[in-house]
């Protein structure tokens, strides 16, 4: 667990970054920190690791104060990812890898070994490894910084706006990326963003700033968009914040009956019962894009919506259809999880 305890950062030029801040990130969790740009959630993110120095109070990481302990032993010990990978251009895609367990003390057969065992985790080929930094794209550059993080196996990972350089598909695939590797390493993950929808997609707490580096809220996405504490918070969530929480649930409980097997449209099989497409009475042929479980209402909204019967396809995890959900059962559970929350649908 990382504790923040009435921490204020005040810089020699009179600025106040962090004011007497309070903060509890728990152990094996993702925290985001959201906020506009100088509220404070770098800095906050800096402090943990002592790149940047707390004016006063008290930061604890794992129970221990971060400033009794020789700050270059406890960078060591923390993950740490910046925008665009921040990459030593002149060493090899491994060689960056390696670099903090041979600062450990690692030898450098251990410690490549180590750093070729990461490619594979954070999905990059084996021969990205002899590469450097300025043959890969922006994507497998920030892949490159995530497995520089883990290679010495740290408990706490920080990361600084990091898919913030890259285009909104590769985000997409790097924020997917992160999800299964936190779900297999469990690491405390602090995550620093100013983008809203990204810090609902990933945190399990989000906490919001603002100007003056003052924390207004900090709960679970849930219970943010559908309780923002004040205008603040309300307007930095944005107007579509029901459309986020219908993200954020999923299809699991939304009931599905049989494929219809005649009518204007009839959904076509392969030999494996997997969806293939839609095809008319009169062979005209329309694309279907089937859901599982633990894909989300908006998802299952939005396919409807594309699809000619109103219908989506549902499918287990290996891609069998297990039946169809209509479009007003997706709006009565949609409507439901609004009403629960106070949200305006």
């Amino acid at each position: 667990m990382i504790q923040f305890d009435a921490v204020h950062k005040r810089f020699p030029n009179g600025t106040t970054a962090v004011h007497d801040l309070s903060l509890e990130m728990p152990e094996g969790g993702v925290t985001v920190l959201v906020g506009s740009s100088g509220c404070g959630k770098t800095t906050t993110l800096r402090m943990v690791n002592r790149m940047v120095e707390p004016t006063s109070g008290t930061i604890r990481v794992g129970g221990r104060d971060v400033t009794r302990q020789d700050a270059a032993e406890l960078r060591r010990s923390i993950g740490y990812v910046i925008q665009q990978g921040g990459l030593f251009p002149h060493r090899t895609v491994l060689d960056n890898i390696a670099t903090v367990p041979l600062l450990l003390g690692w030898n450098r057969r251990k410690a490549r070994a180590r750093a070729a065992e990461l490619l594979e985790t954070v999905g990059l080929a084996a021969d990205a490894g002899k590469r450097y930094p300025h043959q890969l794209s922006g994507g497998q550059q920030q892949r490159v910084g995530v497995a520089r993080a883990l290679a010495a196996d740290p408990p706490v990972l920080l990361m600084d706006e990091p898919f913030g350089a890259v285009d909104p598909v590769v985000r997409t695939q790097l924020q997917d990326e992160l999800l299964r590797l936190q779900k297999e390493l469990n690491k405390t993950i602090v995550f620093v963003t100013h983008d809203i929808d990204e810090a609902v997609r990933l945190g399990d707490r989000i906490a919001v700033f603002r100007t003056g580096g003052h924390l207004v809220q900090c709960a679970a996405p849930e219970e943010l968009l559908a309780r923002p504490a004040d205008d603040f918070v309300a307007g930095f969530l944005g107007a579509e914040r029901g459309l986020k929480l219908l993200s954020l649930r999923t299809l699991a409980a939304v009931p599905q009956g049989p494929a219809p097997d005649s009518g204007t449209w009839t959904l076509v099989l392969d030999e494996a019962r997997r969806p293939l497409h839609w095809r008319s009475a009169d062979d005209a042929e329309r694309p279907v894009r089937p859901l599982g479980d633990s894909d989300s209402l908006l998802s299952a909204l939005n396919e409807s919506v594309a699809s000619p019967t109103g219908l989506i396809a549902r499918v287990d995890a290996d891609g069998e259809l297990t039946g169809v959900t209509s479009r007003d059962d997706i709006l009565e559970h949609a409507n439901r999880a609004h009403a629960e929350l106070g949200v305006a649908a």
